[in-house]
């Protein structure tokens, strides 16, 4: 197995909350160190990136499905599809998400950590493309049973960020009180 950098701790905190054996998006998976914890949970994963290499390193050593695809210029490679939970870490392309939120299942979760406004301060990204506004996860997934939200400076290495665990509503009834891990 290839040694890819340790999961996010934001991500290990709340996998316990996806059902054993459900289906989980790791979107931007590059070398699949969500991937492949996720999978080791009971898991079924599909990862989509547009690094052909790291998901042929990822497909050599761990069962899921992978896709390879450019999100960003591309058709969305996962129409009409949905997932118990959808993690994305490091990465933000605004234009997607429609297509994140609408590939969470009814009761599923959105696990989202990525940079914020201030990051530019202790490196890359620093372009405020690439960084969260304040809220903005809040804003972007009002209306859902929000969990637990965070924004601010974390260390080993010095970050900004912002990070949410999410479930969507089912329906017209309010989502049910999500256990806490």
């Amino acid at each position: 197995m290839s040694h890819s950098p340790a999961p996010s701790p934001w991500i290990t905190r709340f996998a316990p909350l996806i059902p054993i054996g459900g289906q989980v998006l790791d979107l931007a998976c590059g070398q699949g160190r969500h991937a492949r914890y996720l999978q080791a949970q009971g898991l079924r994963v599909t990862g989509v990136d547009r690094d052909g290499a790291a998901l042929q390193l990822l497909q050599a050593d761990t069962a899921g499905e992978w896709l390879l695809a450019d999100i960003e210029n591309g058709a969305w490679p996962l129409e009409g599809r949905v997932f118990d939970a959808v993690v994305v870490t490091h990465y933000l392309w605004r234009p997607l998400w429609p297509q994140i939120l609408a590939s969470v299942a009814p009761g599923g979760l959105l696990l989202y950590e990525t940079f914020a406004q201030g990051n530019a301060a202790y490196g890359k990204p620093s372009r405020p493309d690439f960084l969260l506004q304040p809220g903005e996860l809040l804003q972007v997934c009002a209306g859902w049973s929000v969990i637990a939200y965070e924004a601010g400076l974390l260390r080993t290495p010095e970050r900004v960020v912002q990070r949410i665990a999410a479930r969507r509503p089912l329906g017209d009834s309010p989502p049910p009180p999500a256990p806490l891990p």
